[in-house]
């Protein structure tokens, strides 16, 4: 973490440079910006004002507006940018990595790393909640799930959880979820999770009052716990296989003894490991989690990275996360979707399972290519090559005198060499290895795919040994997995689908990705205009430097001088955030904006906890709250009391001022977005805060919408004590399809000593998803502080430009001064769904036919539409959308309730089978329903399946690859392939 007074820490760039060789090109601003100067005027025309930054006046608040421009450096030019990367990612030092601790080297295939992760049909793309234009990505998640429920031996796994640490949390708050008669009893937690694992489960357990312990497991519930366990009872056992000592432990008798207990048990398992090891559902787990990072995702310096969580039948109700399910659609043909949605914090709110939004799905897929590329014989292959190479190691060690602790291991090794152990790492660091030192006589090795004879013997040479002591490579026929016990070599098969067997060669490899990702509309093809998630611009500069080796091979336990040029950039994020916020320090550990209202909560707990203020436990919650802040503020131990919203959309003063009477003396804080998740500025927020600090309470304002405020305003200057932003929003890192997120919190001098730190880990690395970062240190490079600006008043012109053209048709729901509306509006179909049965939603699924993602559905308000078009979308596709939104309603208008049923909107959206049928008995043309505006016949999107049965799907839950034999007799629509 860091403010803006502590930059210094680390040695600043060097003012003088090489010239940029595209000065001659116009700025980066102009290239973000969609609207051209031209386009500007004549929307300012329309909207009535004579200048960009009149509307600004008269649409934001005089009260929070900021008097002083921002100080940020000026803006760079794209190649500048790059330069000042290159120079960064150079001070970091790339090492062959062999500290494991749950993070591996892995090779990332060339065809998945250019095709999906560096390919913007996948990265642009939004979290699939309308699934007919998302069949590409549901499939390749269907294909994560299943590659895990085979891995683990557990009947359905998720879509993803955003690191191994806070998957292991999330399944202890899913033990007591699910076993209730135990909920207030004791989870016992084995002494060889990974370090980091015990440190985030402790904090998260300890926010909900979840009574954990830490004990050796490793022989069954040792007798000095067993006493208290019997006392209070056994809610849930959570061990790690292999453990953090590299050893590979039989869990058969703490398993047999927590089942005893009524208790339910949850394995950490490394998920490469599982193809040579006994899964945990078949040694009785009931729940497993772990990282699929080394299948193929970069180290990052500790993210981003796919969690996997897996349990067995019964429990999946209570699942945390995305669950991607089978259905059908509107002709049976089999189509994916995301099931039991109820679930989750968008719907259930403070009841939710968990306060997960936005997870990792774009590494998820990268996982799962991986594993349909190498397929099974593969990736056994690559699990025996780490483990055969850990083997040699320990051989060659044992031979020459040293103590390897551990007799069963997969890819890790234990080795003692009292007092020596600094002397060996630093001199297997000359050697170009980074160890792991655990204690003065105590190292760690682990080996990986990458692990060549080279980094062993320069292992060897750092312990003072011969290379030559190095035994030769397993010979045909020898035991293939000598230090895994018998008892525990797996026998199953597992990834037996046919996706995991047919895709192995690139060309197979290259066609099945480029087939998934045309069946989706993402960024790269048309506007997104979802409310509340600003799907703007992921500019190619942006995106570059993510991939170099030397930021994406950096260990995250690497250390401190050798990740020079991590420490920079993270520390210089951090305070251009401070500066832009308003606010004191700033943390961008949190790998979720969710996970920032944890930490922001958390923070604001810790310092009534400080002050002798215990009782602090009430967050009062607008009733048009986000989903993920009433989930989060339980999470955070706090209880949620709602407050009412008034009729023009704000927070109703005379309601806060009752809940915080009802209530004296517990007010710990209140969680408001800002503008309103209503899209409107709150003229009255200085006024609210005020209040609740009156109360003694701390103000949490939700950056979900700073998009709106950016060189405007500041939160931590109008009122804010914390807040959390969304760098996958207003900072340009891509959604991925449903991540990765950062979520970077900002507090107030006050709360600074609270933020996520080493000794209060809130992530697996303690930098969380760093991979990212420099998306946006380059956004805020390029734009500069007059550039940010300009995105947010342009942001503000394209969402009113859209409200005043469609007001005729779609009135806006809630507006504020003059009638304006701040970066989105929120359009009310509800007197048309009255007066003809057409709903939000078959607007919607209509739009797919003109070739857009719908926009955000139904909230905050049922049976309205919140469109957002962001800064980066030009004129001419905001006329697009808007052609399109006046087409559908002059369709809304011909229908009547009794002719809905059939009509081109429920009817909506159209495949090709069905344009292309040889009949056509429906009451409008087949030119209607495919093409209903010319600009299609020159551009048009196909989506694979027609509207998709969701209840069919929740009533029917199939969370695995279904098999070939479902599609038989289903003719395969196509998308448009450009």
């Amino acid at each position: 973490m860091t403010s803006p007074q502590t930059t210094e820490s680390t040695t600043a760039l060097p003012h003088e440079r090489v010239e940029p060789k595209d000065t001659a090109s116009a700025p980066f601003v102009a290239r973000h910006i969609g609207p051209r100067p031209a386009d500007v005027e004549h929307m300012l025309q329309t909207l009535g004002y004579d200048s960009l930054e009149a509307l600004v006046d008269t649409a934001v608040p005089a009260g929070i507006r900021q008097p002083k421009p921002l100080v940020l450096p000026a803006p760079l030019t794209e190649s500048a940018v790059l330069e000042q990367l290159r120079e960064i990612a150079g001070r970091n030092v790339m090492k062959t990595q062999m500290i494991g601790q749950g993070f591996s080297d892995t090779v990332t295939p060339g065809v998945i790393l250019r095709k999906v992760l560096e390919n913007p049909a996948w990265y642009t793309a939004y979290t699939p909640y309308q699934p007919e234009i998302s069949q590409g990505r549901l499939e390749a998640l269907l294909n994560y799930q299943t590659m895990v429920q085979d891995l683990t031996g557990l009947d359905i796994a998720n879509a993803s959880l955003l690191d191994e640490a806070s998957a292991a949390a999330e399944a202890v708050l899913l033990m007591h979820r699910a076993n209730r008669r135990r909920t207030d009893g004791v989870t016992l937690l084995d002494a060889d999770l990974f370090p980091q694992n015990l440190s985030v489960v402790r904090l998260r357990a300890e926010a909900v009052g979840i009574d954990v312990r830490v004990a050796d497991l490793s022989a069954g519930i040792p007798e000095d716990v067993r006493a208290e366990v019997e006392e209070k009872g056994l809610c849930g056992v959570v061990l790690q296989q292999p453990g953090d000592s590299g050893r590979i432990h039989d869990h058969a008798a703490v398993i047999a003894q927590a089942k005893e207990a009524g208790a339910l048990v949850t394995v950490a398992a490394d998920i490469l490991s599982l193809a040579l090891i006994t899964p945990p559902g078949e040694q009785g787990a009931d729940i497993a989690v772990g990282s699929t990072q080394r299948f193929g995702v970069p180290l990052f310096f500790g993210g981003p990275h796919a969690a996997y969580m897996a349990v067995k039948e019964g429990l999946q109700r209570s699942m945390p996360g995305r669950l991607v399910g089978v259905s059908h659609d509107d002709a049976g043909k089999p189509a994916y979707r995301l099931a039991l949605q109820t679930r989750e914090q968008h719907i259930r709110r403070e009841k939710a399972t968990s306060n997960i939004c936005t997870a990792q799905a774009l590494l998820a897929i990268v996982a799962s290519m991986y594993a349909v590329y190498h397929g099974p014989q593969g990736i056994a292959r690559i699990a025996r090559h780490a483990h055969a190479q850990a083997v040699r190691l320990a051989e060659a060690l044992r031979a020459g005198g040293v103590e390897v602790a551990e007799e069963h291991f997969f890819d890790t090794i234990t080795v003692r060499v009292p007092g020596r152990a600094e002397q060996v790492l630093k001199a297997a660091e000359e050697n170009g290895v980074n160890l792991r030192l655990v204690d003065a006589d105590t190292l760690r090795i682990a080996a990986d795919e990458t692990t060549v004879d080279a980094d062993l013997v320069a292992v060897l040479t750092a312990f003072g040994l011969d290379a030559g002591s190095l035994p030769a490579s397993a010979h045909e026929g020898a035991v293939a997995t000598p230090a895994v016990p018998e008892a525990l070599r797996r026998s199953s098969a597992f990834m037996t689908h046919p996706v995991f067997n047919t895709h192995h060669s690139e060309t197979k490899m290259l066609r099945y990705l480029r087939r998934l990702s045309g069946y989706d509309l993402a960024l790269d093809r048309t506007m997104i205009p979802l409310g509340s998630c600003t799907m703007k611009l992921n500019a190619t500069a942006e995106m570059e430097a993510i991939s170099w080796p030397e930021f994406c091979s950096i260990h995250p336990f690497a250390p401190d001088h050798q990740t020079e040029g991590w420490r920079f950039l993270i520390e210089d994020l951090e305070a251009k955030l401070a500066e832009i916020t308003g606010y004191a320090g700033v943390s961008v550990a949190p790998n979720a904006g969710s996970q920032g209202e944890f930490a922001g909560l958390w923070a604001i707990r810790q310092y009534h906890l400080a002050r002798g203020e215990g009782e602090r436990d009430i967050c009062l919650i607008p009733a048009s709250a986000h989903g993920t802040n009433a989930a989060s503020a339980v999470l955070a131990g706090l209880k949620v009391v709602v407050v009412a919203t008034a009729d023009d959309g704000t927070i109703d003063a005379a309601d806060l001022d009752a809940k915080i009477a009802a209530n004296e003396g517990r007010i710990a804080a209140i969680m408001i977005t800002y503008p309103s998740t209503h899209g409107v500025y709150d003229a009255d927020v200085k006024e609210v805060c005020a209040t609740v600090h009156a109360a003694g309470g701390q103000v949490y304002i939700d950056g979900a919408n700073l998009n709106a405020l950016v060189g405007l305003a500041q939160p931590g200057e109008f009122g804010g004590d914390v807040s959390h932003l969304n760098l996958h929003k207003t900072f340009c890192i891509p959604h991925g399809g449903g991540g990765p997120g950062v979520g970077p919190v900002a507090v107030g001098e006050h709360l600074v000593p609270y933020l996520p730190s080493r000794e209060a880990l809130m992530t697996a690395a303690p930098h969380g998803s760093a991979g990212v970062l420099p998306i946006s240190w380059a956004y805020i490079h390029l734009m500069g502080a007059e550039g940010l600006r300009s995105a947010t008043a342009h942001a503000l012109l394209g969402a009113n430009y859209i409200s005043h053209r469609l007001a005729p048709l779609y009135p806006t729901l809630y507006t504020g001064n003059d009638g304006l509306v701040a970066h989105e509006c929120i359009l009310d179909l509800r007197e048309l769904t009255a007066r003809t049965g057409v709903t939000a939603e078959d607007v919607c699924k209509r739009l797919i036919d003109y070739g857009f993602h719908a926009p955000t559905l139904a909230f905050p308000v049922a049976g309205t539409l919140m469109v957002e078009p962001t800064e980066s979308e030009d004129l001419e596709e905001i006329e697009r959308f808007i052609e399109a939104m006046e087409a559908i309603h002059a369709e809304i208008t011909a229908v009547t309730p009794e002719t809905v049923a059939d009509s081109v909107l429920r009817r909506a959206p159209h495949t090709l089978n069905v344009l292309m049928a040889d009949e056509w008995d429906r009451p409008y043309s087949r030119a209607q329903a495919g093409t209903p505006v010319p600009s299609l016949r020159l551009d048009k999107y196909l989506p694979p399946v027609g509207r998709i049965d969701g209840a069919y799907g929740d009533r029917n839950l199939v969370c695995s690859c279904p098999p070939p034999e479902a599609f038989e007799g289903a003719v395969a629509d196509t998308a448009d392939e450009d």
